[in-house]
């Protein structure tokens, strides 16, 4: 099937969910996965799995930004992650400097070389506080900024931008997604650990939503 946008699909609850809302619109993205460093490499195998079982082509591009940034603690090598329930100051250290953007100008490419005209990607109303690039004003600004440098005027979208968590949860549901295949703590290990700001995030999400979360064990 022919790809008719981009999106980047992390592995992640809300790249998941939005990959099965642009199925269900009739959408055939082409998905883009990244390798940058992170230490919780397992939502690389959920993005590749997802995208396998719907029959999708999956692009996982490797860009070593632990080589590079030395103070996020979601980097290899970095300081290790919080615990706790996400606020600024412990969940500061989890910021990779200016990944949306420098994520983001790949997937553009990508559009630009394919001949299509849209990025899309999950960020959401719970990631304002703590991560600049999930803000309206920076989704605004790369999407134009996109469209002044492409002869295709790639548009960067963010369905998501303001839902909360609970309610892509509630989404995922509708449209019965795996959350099996989904994978959101940014530990290393091969279980979440409960513990850190996403794990404790995504419980808060599912118990708000009232369903059930299969992806956790």
């Amino acid at each position: 099937m022919k790809g008719d946008c981009v999106l980047i699909l992390s592995g992640g609850l809300d790249s998941t969910v939005l990959l099965y809302k642009l199925l269900e619109e009739g959408r055939s993205p082409v998905t883009l996965t990244f390798d940058y460093g992170q230490k919780h490499k397992k939502e690389i195998e959920k993005a590749k799995a997802t995208s396998d079982i719907l029959c999708l082509e999956n692009i996982v591009y490797n860009i070593p930004l632990e080589r590079i940034f030395h103070g996020s603690s979601l980097l290899s090598g970095g300081i290790d992650i919080p615990e706790g329930y996400y606020t600024e100051e412990t969940q500061r250290s989890t910021v990779v400097p200016n990944r949306n953007m420098i994520l983001l100008s790949f997937a553009v490419g990508l559009a630009e070389d394919r001949g299509l005209c849209e990025v899309y990607y999950g960020a959401h109303m719970n990631d304002r506080t703590i991560y600049p690039d999930c803000r309206p004003s920076f989704i605004e600004a790369v999407s134009r900024a996109s469209q002044e440098g492409t002869y295709n005027n790639v548009r960067v979208i963010a369905p998501f931008m303001d839902w909360r968590k609970s309610e892509i949860v509630k989404e995922g549901a509708r449209l019965k997604v795996p959350f099996e295949n989904t994978w959101s703590c940014y530990k290393g290990g091969s279980v979440p650990c409960g513990k850190c700001g996403t794990c404790q995030e995504r419980e808060e999400a599912f118990r708000i939503a009232g369903v059930k979360d299969t992806g956790v064990m």
